[in-house]
């Protein structure tokens, strides 16, 4: 039988990623041993005192029955405690918090409660291309807004407010330390942002999963004030904690927002396991020490990508932040699919064109920081074998 697929999914395909998994997959079926510096998934091991406290929870007998939709109050207070330790953000944990099944389903849970068909929410461009996706399943419409390297990949105010004008624009991603970029967030650019939705009834969704990685000024945007009359901040622990398979984060917002995402979320899932979330809780009340080993590592392998990248004659700005290098392709290659497909074919290493998260990505490659440094290692000498650096961008 050949069923019809929904119309919701007609604008929708399959996630960059699934799809060259399977050609990577090939490639190593055919003995090519591929080196894989494309995606954002930690090697790490989180804290053993988290896997402990996972493993000591998980034999209690009362630890295996439905939980609350709302999460459990330890992981709420947990939640609460890490926002004002990190952020200097006061949050509610009985009403202003939310624990997720990862950070991702946050999206989508924000979409459809909020976004219908007819509305415009505003994403970036470069950006997770996961927005416009849940955008678009819920029926809305996704219209990008320009982030350019010439203005620091940061929101150009006048742009964002002639689109608030409009009228029918409900809803705006804003992502900041930004994924793929590495940027910082522009306190002041985001305070008007958030100033101009407030006049004109435009809700911000903020996504932070890179506060912690190599950037010694976590931000969140809750800390402006009055910011939670109309932002929804989504966290995660996947990167700041090397919890990306357990799928741990959280939606911090005011009462009445979180009640409506619970509307929509409670239809969804039957809470999260509760041996997952005390670990989360305790992942969540570890000290600097914690941050700061991470992030050494991080560094040394950031310097190797770095070195890679320039041996690509790819130009990077080496200030930026979180799980990534970006980096601008020569001016040689049409754009950064070509460099990706020619690294993968030659020296056997993926890594992601900049182009899947928007046309202003086009020229633009990413690696991540998510393989040991002897990976790294491999990855440069490959790339020394079939690769001259030229002269010439």
């Amino acid at each position: 039988m050949n069923f019809k697929t929904a119309d919701r999914l007609q604008d929708v395909g399959e996630y960059y990623f699934s799809t060259k998994m399977r050609e990577i997959e090939l490639m190593n079926a055919n003995g090519k041993a591929v080196i894989n510096l494309g995606i954002g998934s930690p090697d790490m091991a989180p804290d053993i005192t988290v896997i402990n406290t996972l493993h000591i929870e998980s034999e209690k007998p009362n630890t295996h029955a439905y939980q609350s939709y709302k999460g459990n109050i330890l992981l709420r207070i947990a939640i609460a405690n890490f926002y004002q330790q990190h952020y200097q953000v006061l949050l509610n944990p009985n009403t202003e918090i939310l624990p997720l099944i990862g950070s991702k389903e946050g999206i989508m849970h924000v979409c459809m409660t909020y976004f219908q068909r007819g509305d415009i929410v505003l994403i970036p461009n470069p950006g997770y291309p996961t927005y416009k996706s849940a955008v678009t399943l819920a029926g809305a419409t996704a219209t990008a807004y320009n982030l350019l390297e010439q203005n620091n990949w940061q929101p150009d105010i006048n742009e964002i407010i002639n689109h608030f004008k409009s009228g029918i624009v409900k809803g705006i991603f804003l992502n900041y330390p930004h994924m793929p970029t590495g940027q910082q967030p522009n306190k002041d650019v985001l305070t008007k942002i958030i100033v101009s939705a407030a006049e004109y009834g435009v809700l911000v969704i903020h996504d932070n999963p890179y506060s912690f990685i190599l950037n010694d000024e976590p931000f969140s945007l809750l800390s402006i004030p009055n910011a939670k009359n109309v932002v929804i901040e989504l966290n995660s622990l996947s990167k700041s904690h090397n919890l990306a398979g357990w799928r741990i984060g959280m939606l911090c917002a005011s009462e009445t927002i979180i009640n409506n995402v619970l509307r929509f979320k409670s239809n969804m899932d039957s809470g999260m396991f509760l041996p997952l979330q005390l670990a989360a809780a305790k992942a969540l009340a570890l000290n600097d020490t914690w941050f700061n080993n991470l992030n050494a590592i991080y560094l040394k392998r950031k310097i190797q990508a770095i070195a890679l990248l320039q041996m690509l004659n790819c130009v990077v700005n080496e200030s930026q932040v979180g799980l990534f290098v970006w980096a601008k392709i020569p001016t040689k290659y049409h754009d950064a699919y070509q460099l990706s497909d020619e690294v993968l074919q030659k020296a056997n290493v993926f890594i992601t064109p900049g182009g899947i998260f928007g046309s202003n990505g086009n020229n633009y490659i990413r690696v991540s920081l998510c393989a040991k440094e002897e990976i790294f290692t491999e990855a440069i000498q490959r790339i020394t074998d079939f690769f001259k650096p030229a002269t010439n961008p």
